[in-house]
């Protein structure tokens, strides 16, 4: 009985022994899991990013006989399209473009964008850009299809370095996802996204502070499909966030038969919320009385698909200089 006994309490240490390792392993592997999902996400978004990013508004004088302030009214970024490419990425030629939302464009002459300076402790400063030129036809451009809320707004590489502000152009080869990326990458509903602009028009004063804001991918499936053209997403937007952009999130771990975003990515455009109405009816004549509006909480996305459609469209008609062949 004794040497029973003896050999029921080894085998119930060596199963101990076993769950303790076992727990111990799992500890670690969930403070790597800590580790690598801090890491990642301490970095989610390249500074880079931000400086693509511009305010879309006016200069009005604040009171009678003092200085004009700013006003944000949208969001844009600037994108630039390859038109040349080459094994060697200095040697690449992209077009660009400022980007955002055809009805922020529309029905306006010019408008002003908001940069920063290119040199240390200096304000930003806004830059008319015209919408029409000599002969009042539109330099900006938009396809002929008035679902597709893009407009675009050709500017040169060095545009804004000649106007001494800082800025830098998104990569449509190598920093964005069209439908047929965002297959391959497994992108899917859940997916964390991060909307960049100017939401209800603040944008800072000594400074262009680009407000970040994280949501995920609210319903994507039908939009892969090709039964709808736009995709939601699930996040707060609002009144000056038309028009900014929409990067791909990375996540730290996988789910078993999908993929993993390797890098953040352009995929698409804000158009605005989908408002949630209700309607106030009267107790005596049970007639609406009242309509009230909210935020629903989901916003509508226009993908980088329609961007590159749009600016595709503009080249057939301004086919750009591709310098002398090699």
């Amino acid at each position: 009985m004794a040497i029973m006994g003896s050999s029921r309490f080894g085998s119930l240490s060596k199963a101990t022994s076993g769950a303790a390792i076992c727990f111990r392993h799992m500890i670690m592997c969930f403070m790597m899991l800590l580790i690598t999902t801090a890491t990642m996400r301490g970095d989610q978004i390249p500074p880079y990013y931000y400086q693509t990013v511009i305010a879309i508004g006016r200069t009005v004088p604040a009171v009678p006989g003092q200085p004009r302030v700013w006003v944000t009214e949208a969001s844009g970024f600037i994108y630039g399209y390859l038109i040349k490419d080459d094994p060697d990425q200095a040697k690449k030629k992209y077009a660009t473009f400022i980007v955002t939302n055809r009805h922020v464009l529309a029905g306006h002459d010019k408008i002003e964008v908001r940069l920063d300076p290119g040199q240390a402790n200096s304000l930003p400063r806004s830059v008319p850009v015209p919408l029409k030129d000599k002969q009042e036809k539109d330099i900006w451009y938009s396809l002929s299809d008035p679902n597709v809320d893009i407009g675009i707004i050709p500017v040169d590489t060095n545009w804004a370095k000649s106007q001494n502000l800082e800025s830098s152009f998104i990569l449509s080869d190598l920093q964005a996802n069209d439908k047929a990326k965002l297959k391959e990458a497994g992108n899917s509903a859940g997916d964390t996204v991060y909307i960049l602009g100017f939401p209800m028009g603040i944008t800072g004063i000594d400074h262009n502070y680009v407000i970040t804001r994280k949501g995920s991918i609210a319903r994507i499936s039908d939009f892969l499909a090709g039964s709808q053209s736009t995709f939601l997403i699930d996040a707060m937007i609002f009144p000056g966030n038309s028009g900014g952009p929409v990067f791909s999130g990375l996540e730290p771990i996988a789910i078993l038969g999908t993929k993993s975003p390797s890098h953040v990515v352009l995929i698409g455009v804000v158009r605005g919320f989908i408002p949630y109405t209700d309607v106030a009816v009267s107790q005596q004549t049970l007639r609406p009385r009242v309509t009230f509006e909210e935020n629903s909480g989901l916003a509508e996305v226009i993908p980088v698909d329609q961007v590159n459609e749009t600016i595709v469209e503009y080249l057939k008609l301004h086919p750009p200089d591709l310098g002398p062949e090699k």
